[in-house]
């Protein structure tokens, strides 16, 4: 008997929905679909995609897993609404929001929806589904604030990277008993980053130490907005340094920025074609380079602000540098523990000789760094997609205790009605 929801009406139906403009969220949760694919037997799963850019990545995925995908349900606008999608969707969620909506039934009859973003809870929140049980795979493993907000215990499962995303959910009130459970860091399962030995891409022409300009896209915590061009700026004059500027995927993907938890707003603007023309600096705004860890392999030191991009940086201990140019209180703030990883500055007047003595002192860090992140990652012997998968089956058989086990083929579990 495969993992039932009610006697009589088959195996538990569990979806793992990808809804979003960039492709940032889908490492966190499809290696755990596709783990709970290979199994043999365990609740029916159902792959969900909203765009062609969603398929085709999470294609890739399935590959590097060894799976076939067989169906993916591609979600769809209605042709009217397909029409405003360019209009909108550089100001402000309008797809993401607007896909529910309008794509409700296929959720209808699914038991859980697995997710690692919060916009999903509008389907049981606003659009009916109130029997929807929600597993939060959550996306990154930073310290922003917005990470542990009301919304975030508003799941029925929380996947959790290490004991400090435990810590601070606990802090919070917001894990419910049976409803929490840590498994590390599934991204790394893709990127063989959690201490494998790789092959560092080498992406200039050139034998510089590279740099990694990585800012947020939060007006209220990025460098980018107020001193951005200063940095590329100072790395164009440079005869010493490569840049990379990758930036966190959204700040690119929207005309106009703004940060929901200080309501504040601003625009990125444009970069300089000088810049993107500049053989020792690689300007990359969003491709799949910006969310498959290769800048993160890539780069010497790590430059940024609120990117929890940082934390996949420091599987390997190399130098930080932070940008404090709005000014924030910073110490003794869990908000900002990742800025204890290295120097901040408070200005980029002298950026190049602060990123000198970033190199010249790491080893004043690395004890820190390594501290940073294994509070932050909980890694084992044991995949974190198979500890994801895990832990999705033990939250089906107690919320579906007629569960029991059968022998589906990852193909069938694949169908869908």
């Amino acid at each position: 008997m495969a993992v039932s929801a009610a006697k009589g009406r088959g195996p538990v139906r569990c979806g793992f929905l990808f809804n979003h403009d960039q492709l940032h969220q889908l490492a966190h949760s499809a290696p755990i679909a596709f783990e709970m694919l290979r199994r043999q037997d365990g609740p029916e799963v159902r792959l969900f995609v909203t765009s062609q850019a969603q398929q085709e990545a999470l294609q890739r995925v399935a590959e590097k897993c060894g799976l076939q995908t067989g169906d993916i349900v591609r979600l769809r606008l209605p042709l009217l609404l397909r029409l405003l999608q360019p209009l909108l969707d550089p100001l402000m969620p309008f797809s993401r929001v607007l896909m529910l909506l309008c794509n409700r039934a296929a959720f209808r009859d699914l038991d859980v929806l697995v997710v690692p973003e919060k916009t999903s809870l509008l389907l049981r929140s606003r659009f009916g589904l109130k029997h929807l049980k929600f597993v939060h795979t959550r996306h990154g493993a930073g310290d922003r604030e917005v990470g542990f907000d009301k919304a975030s215990g508003e799941f029925d499962l929380v996947l959790m990277s290490g004991q400090k995303i435990r810590d601070r959910l606990t802090g919070a009130g917001l894990l419910k008993d049976g409803g929490h459970a840590v498994i590390g860091y599934p991204k790394f399962d893709l990127h063989a980053a959690a201490g494998e030995s790789v092959t560092r891409p080498k992406l200039f022409d050139n034998d510089r130490p590279t740099v990694l300009y990585n800012p947020h896209c939060s007006p209220c915590l990025s460098s980018w907005y107020g001193d951005g061009l200063a940095v590329l700026e100072a790395f164009y004059r440079s005869d010493r340094y490569n840049l990379i500027v990758a930036p966190h995927v959204m700040l690119f993907a929207k005309r106009l920025q703004l940060s929901l938890d200080r309501w504040r707003f601003d625009a990125p603007g444009e970069i300089p074609a000088r810049y993107r023309d500049c053989p020792h600096m690689l300007i990359d705004t969003g491709s799949t380079r910006s969310c498959d860890m290769t800048y993160t392999e890539a780069a010497d030191l790590y430059l940024g602000d609120a990117s929890s991009q940082v934390y996949e940086f420091l599987h390997r201990p190399r130098p930080c540098v932070f940008l404090n140019t709005q000014g924030v209180a910073w110490q003794d703030d869990d908000n900002f523990r990742h800025w204890n990883a290295g120097a901040v500055l408070d200005d980029v007047e002298h950026l190049e000789d602060a990123i000198d003595e970033a190199f010249a002192s790491h080893s004043c860090y690395i004890d820190t760094q390594r501290a940073l992140f294994d509070y932050s990652f909980d890694l084992r012997e044991t995949p974190s997609s198979v500890r994801g998968a895990d832990a999705i089956r033990a939250f089906c058989a107690r919320q579906f205790p007629a569960a029991a086990v059968s022998g589906q083929t990852a193909g069938s579990r694949l169908s869908h009605s």
